[in-house]
């Protein structure tokens, strides 16, 4: 797993051994950012399912001011932590070891963009979508990588779904509000 773009691409990062987590491909992890390409500088990201962090640590090497990470898994968080130090970008994280749920629960900030990849098949995917809805600017893009076979809501509160991309198995998805289509 590497950094595809930016200021430090090719960047070797760690991953989780864990033969239950899916990391983003190379190819789709490239597809979401040619779609925001534009809109990641000076901008905050949320990655609500970390994993590894490699989402999140792409933003920051394309120019997103600041990211916030968060996954319940501590062997999640250590990786990120490891991934963040190799990339010099602790200063631009907060990192939070943490159920979804009770991170948005306490959360107080707004994001430019959201990147959803939760665990597959668990209704994960839809309760944080309408909950993310609530803290997303309403200039920013909500992004969710889930299974092709998995509908998701064609709006959600302010945010309608803009675009649908298929790569095999995989189907990612940008949310944006009305007046920022």
């Amino acid at each position: 797993m590497r950094v595809i773009s930016g200021i430090i691409k090719g960047k070797k990062l760690e991953s989780l051994s864990d033969e239950s987590l899916r990391p983003t491909t190379d190819r789709v992890k490239e597809a979401i950012f040619s779609v925001i390409q534009f809109e990641i500088e000076n901008r905050s990201f949320l990655d609500l399912f970390s994993g590894s962090g490699q989402m999140a640590i792409e933003a920051l090497s394309r120019g997103a001011k600041f990211v916030t990470l968060v996954d319940n898994s501590s062997k999640s968080i250590k990786i990120i932590n490891n991934n963040l130090q190799r990339s010099n970008f602790t200063d631009k994280a907060d990192v939070f070891n943490l159920d979804y749920e009770e991170f948005l629960k306490n959360n107080k900030k707004n994001f430019d963009i959201v990147f959803l990849d939760p665990p597959y098949k668990k209704g994960l995917l839809q309760k944080a979508l309408e909950k993310v809805e609530k803290i997303t600017n309403e200039s920013g893009v909500i992004i969710c990588e889930n299974p092709v076979e998995e509908e998701l809501p064609k709006r959600v509160g302010k945010f309608y779904l803009r675009k649908s991309f298929k790569y095999g198995k995989i189907k990612t998805s940008f949310y944006r509000a009305e007046d920022n289509v």
